[in-house]
């Protein structure tokens, strides 16, 4: 019998486990579910919709470093073609550099879910990333006797709104870079298959 959620954090927790989330866990498998039948542009949405959140909850351990909205500039410019990838990039690794100048386990963990999420435009195999690193990040907040549970349920559950909401989204007329640019829906429903990989 495989343990349930809350006790495989905990005993990540005591091993001092860098990463408390893994995207294969049971916690996340609806989430798993609904982002594999996503497309790749609302996939794309889900994550830079959500790492808007992540770039203000940085803002509160370095309210004077640009890099994290920086990166999430650059990915929104590179899904809407306006520039390009190795910009994006550049900008998506600085926020990653990021984690490795804090002593917050939390701010690290949402350097890096920012990260994951801006990195979505360039593949959707990032996108289950950001909640393994936003979760983490929770838990660190609420400490190791802290009382995290109801608190990750709740974030799930908004991931999962957050989708169905980029779900709809993705049918509006939006400008899209061309490697996000209309497909067969055969092409798309092959490219969101990535997002469980």
């Amino acid at each position: 019998m495989t343990p349930d959620w809350q006790d495989a954090v905990r005993v990540r927790l005591h091993r001092k486990n860098a990463l408390l989330f893994h995207p294969q866990d049971d916690l996340l498998g609806e989430l798993r579910q609904k982002l594999h039948g996503l497309s790749r542009r609302a996939c794309v949405l889900w994550a830079l919709s959500l790492a808007e959140e992540t770039v203000r909850a940085l803002a509160a351990f370095f309210p004077a470093d640009l890099r994290p909205a920086d990166a999430l500039a650059a990915a929104s410019g590179w899904a809407a073609g306006e520039c390009t990838m190795a910009r994006a990039r550049r900008a998506i690794l600085a926020c990653h550099a990021l984690a490795k100048e804090t002593d917050s386990a939390e701010a690290a963990a949402l350097c890096h879910a920012l990260g994951q999420a801006c990195s979505v435009v360039h593949t959707p195999r990032h996108v289950l990333g950001l909640p393994v690193y936003e979760l983490t990040a929770l838990v660190r907040r609420s400490g190791a006797d802290g009382a995290w549970e109801s608190s990750v349920r709740a974030r799930v559950g908004a991931y999962l709104a957050a989708a169905d909401r980029a779900e709809r989204e993705a049918r509006l007329p939006r400008r899209w870079a061309p490697l996000l640019q209309d497909r067969s829906a055969a092409a798309d429903a092959s490219t969101s298959k990535e997002v469980i990989s």
